[in-house]
């Protein structure tokens, strides 16, 4: 999913813990999947970010240069505005757009066959 065209909530939302591990059965195994997927989307928007800025970067760093480049001032607050990324990835678990599997209860639905 885009981070850019989400539909996550900008600020946090009070959540049922029970209807959310309904999904796999188990609270704690949702909670991991919503954190990793969390920390992939921070890594995608932090290079987002990085690569944005970087064409901004000058050899030479004066005071003037900094306070005129409202372009890079922009780029910063739109990415401030985001929502977080635990945000956007809960709003991807809720939606079903998160393929996960566990592997350990694959094996014992395996073994009781």
């Amino acid at each position: 999913m885009d981070y850019k065209k989400t539909s996550a909530p900008d600020n946090t939302i009070t959540r049922d813990m029970i209807k959310l591990g309904d999904a796999t059965g188990n609270i704690y195994e949702t909670v991991r999947i919503i954190g990793k997927r969390a920390n992939e989307i921070a890594v995608d928007i932090k290079q987002d970010l990085s690569k944005k800025l970087q064409e901004f970067s000058s050899s030479v760093d004066s005071l003037e240069e900094i306070f005129e480049n409202r372009e890079q001032i922009e780029i910063s607050r739109y990415f401030e505005r985001l929502p977080k990324p635990t945000l956007i990835a809960l709003q991807e678990f809720l939606d079903n757009e998160i393929y996960y599997r566990n592997p350990a209860k694959e094996k014992e639905k395996m073994e009781e066959i």
